[in-house]
């Protein structure tokens, strides 16, 4: 018995009445560090575009961290100077989104079935999850 314990197996509490759904599962393609200076809103949303549809540009205050669950999400991200960044995301794919006013996006599905991504925020207590932007011109 005191070896058992010794090699880290300690007894534990069993738990009761408990039960989990995972809803989405993804694997990012860098390190994730998440900090915030003060207390936070964490918000989670499932979010679905439907074929041709767009979430229009926009950017968010806080972080936001996204796993594709269906669909293939197009992500275009733009830059100061104007070529932008095209990436594409499909299920089991996780990315992190930084905020703030120099990250403006647009999520678009130009498949031909639902986008369905489960996304987490990170937020300030009282802040929106995102704001609308212009459109800032990216190179099509």
């Amino acid at each position: 018995m005191a070896i058992g314990l010794l090699s880290g197996s300690a007894a534990a509490t069993p738990g009761s009445g408990v039960s989990a759904r995972t809803l989405a599962q993804g694997v990012t393609d860098g390190p994730v560090k998440v900090t915030t200076a003060h207390a936070a809103t964490v918000l989670a949303r499932t979010i679905t575009i439907a074929p041709g549809g767009s979430t229009g540009w926009h950017y968010h205050p806080g972080k936001i961290i996204g796993v594709v669950v269906s669909g293939t999400l197009t992500r275009t991200l733009a830059s100061k100077d104007g070529a932008c960044r095209v990436l594409t995301s499909r299920p089991g794919d996780a990315f992190v989104e930084e905020g703030g006013r120099r990250h403006v996006h647009n999520w678009r599905n130009l498949g031909k079935t639902p986008v369905v991504l489960h996304a987490t925020y990170i937020l300030s207590p009282n802040s929106p999850a995102s704001i609308d932007a212009k459109d800032p011109g990216c190179a099509r």
